[in-house]
């Protein structure tokens, strides 16, 4: 079977996204190696290295996000010679093929963006609960980004294809 060309678009958002997630996996291990609570939300005002370190994680996090939604999803249904529709649409599609594991999770992810900007050290249980969500939320980016990843590999042919990202791990 002939594979249809990638676009030379697809590889480099591909390997955007995986360096984006290269980044967010650094920031995560170092800044976040264990849930938060109240008291280390209360130290960032006297830390301001780690705050920097968290105003990092929360941009990452969001960029990798957005790069993948509204970039690289789109890209990948023109590839697969498919009309993008809304973002809401993109994932429900990307979803029932298996290339998203749950688009709940990424609306969630996505709300929490603002929260963590919009929240930040206004209310310490609420900040910490919002970073902790993200932190977990990690992993999906990073899974999906590989689902696509070897999706486009399977599907299309080119080369300078992306490798494969793994992380974050955290300590026992």
């Amino acid at each position: 079977m002939t594979l249809r060309p990638a676009s030379d678009r697809l590889i480099f958002l591909l390997d955007t996204v995986r360096r984006e997630g290269e980044h967010l996996i650094h920031t995560t291990q170092r800044l976040l190696p264990h849930p938060v609570d109240t008291t280390w939300v209360a130290g960032l005002e006297e830390d301001p290295d780690r705050a920097e370190r968290l105003d990092a994680f929360v941009a990452r996090f969001s960029r990798m996000q957005d790069t993948l939604g509204d970039r690289l999803l789109p890209e990948l249904l023109r590839q697969m010679l498919e009309t993008p529709g809304s973002a809401l649409d993109n994932l429900n599609r990307l979803e029932k093929l298996g290339l998203l594991a749950s688009v709940v999770d990424w609306v969630e992810a996505r709300n929490l963006r603002n929260r963590l900007v919009h929240e930040y050290m206004r209310d310490a249980e609420e900040f910490a609960g919002a970073v902790n969500r993200a932190r977990e939320l990690v992993p999906m980016l990073i899974n999906t980004f590989n689902t696509i990843n070897r999706y486009a590999r399977e599907h299309f042919s080119g080369q300078g294809w992306p490798g494969e990202l793994s992380g974050p791990s955290y300590p026992s």
